[in-house]
């Protein structure tokens, strides 16, 4: 486990990202579940393009996330299943990010052992944004070399 230098943020934070889920069933790899992890420009008082990219750094360290040009670590089983929701450990002694809504496909493939690719973008992205949105700002980010990624699966106890 990496330990960051940077403090994890909590609750607070977590409460704005904005998290997609996504399976991607024609992968080369087999079928491999998604989680987009980003953040909206900065709205509330305080917040800058800088904290955020701080904070985002924070969890990718704590996540033990790398750059997309290299190769995808294997970050160990951070997925849990806490009632009908599934919770990303991210790091934070206090608190797990619930991913939002998965599809029951999705949900299938993580809770049967398949491997889910966490994908943590450093650039904003509006909230709500379709799958159109999504894949451009993949490819935008991707190219700037401004996504981190490592592959996880859910723990079980």
């Amino acid at each position: 486990m990496v330990i960051s230098v940077r403090p994890i943020p909590g609750a607070g934070f977590i409460a704005g990202l904005v998290v997609s889920t996504w399976l991607d069933a024609a992968s080369p790899v087999g079928s491999m579940a998604w989680i987009l992890i980003a953040h909206p420009p900065p709205r509330r008082p305080g917040e800058s393009t800088e904290g955020i990219e701080t904070s985002l750094r924070s969890m990718a360290d704590a996540l033990g996330l790398r750059a997309a040009s290299g190769r995808i670590p294997v970050v160990g089983d951070r997925l849990s299943a806490r009632g009908a929701h599934l919770v990303l450990d991210y790091g934070h002694p206090e608190f797990c990010l619930r991913v939002p809504r998965p599809s029951a496909r999705w949900t299938e493939h993580a809770l049967g052992g398949g491997h889910v690719c966490l994908v943590l973008g450093l650039d904003a992205i509006a909230p709500g944004a379709g799958p159109d949105v999504i894949e451009r700002y993949l490819c935008r980010a991707t190219a700037r070399d401004r996504i981190l990624l490592g592959a996880t699966a859910v723990h079980h106890r």
